[in-house]
């Protein structure tokens, strides 16, 4: 069985449309979603965002629970302008599964380069230049690190494959304390409405950001589609 982890339900959606034979399975009180690509049985299911609830979701799924092969999918930040929102990066640093030098996904360019785990959302350009610099990273997530540590440590296959989702030059449209809120792992809708209200000019910023996020989306879940017959593991059992 091959596991997809997302941070947030928003990075899953469009690939869990394209999961044949759905179901909803408890895994220790992890919620997951049961499907096929291809006849390869997928389970997804989300970590969250940050070390402390991805740990505490890894170890509830991973009790009891056997894995041939886990995909840490969803969007990550650029730290330059080498790489444009759709572009899809495989993290060499994370990942310990070898496609091979062949596949390459259809129609999106792909980078395969070091990214970096991250404990909060960037906000400045100027931050994430002085952070490229510093870690010879091309991008960052919140998660990856963690749930490398986790497959390391239970012998099971990653890879880390992520959709950019934001750049220095297309940044977030609201500070980060705005658009998330770690704690309780939501949207604060509140102070995300009071934010646009005090000053509409930055209306047209988020449907901008809202429009290349879908499109974000749709490219990952179709590179998952192609990437999982490609995994080079053993067939489990359906």
């Amino acid at each position: 069985m091959i596991a997809v982890t997302f941070a947030l339900p928003a990075e899953s959606q469009e690939f869990l449309g394209l999961l044949g034979s759905r179901s909803r399975v408890d895994r220790n009180g992890v919620p997951t979603i049961h499907g096929k690509i291809d006849d390869r049985p997928i389970e997804v299911f989300h970590t969250g965002v940050g070390e402390k609830v991805c740990r505490q979701r890894l170890e509830k799924f991973f009790q009891d629970q056997q894995v041939d092969c886990l995909i840490s999918a969803g969007f990550a930040g650029a730290l330059t302008n080498d790489l444009r929102v759709g572009d899809l990066l495989l993290a060499k640093n994370f990942s310990t599964v070898d496609l091979g030098e062949k596949w390459s996904p259809s129609g999106s360019p792909i980078h395969f380069a070091d990214m970096l785990t991250v404990p909060a959302l960037i906000e400045s350009g100027e931050e994430r230049s002085k952070l490229a610099v510093t870690s010879g990273a091309v991008a960052v997530d919140m998660e990856t690190e963690f749930i490398a540590r986790v497959c390391a440590k239970l012998g099971v296959p990653l890879l880390s494959l992520r959709v950019i989702s934001d750049t220095p030059r297309e940044l977030l449209p609201a500070p980060a304390n705005v658009l998330f809120d770690i704690e309780r792992q939501q949207t604060p809708m509140l102070k995300l409405a009071r934010y646009f209200l005090a000053d509409p000019s930055h209306v047209p910023r988020l449907l901008r950001f809202a429009k290349r996020i879908r499109c974000a989306r749709k490219v990952l879940a179709d590179a998952l589609v192609d990437v999982v017959p490609n995994l080079p593991i053993k067939e489990s059992a359906s």
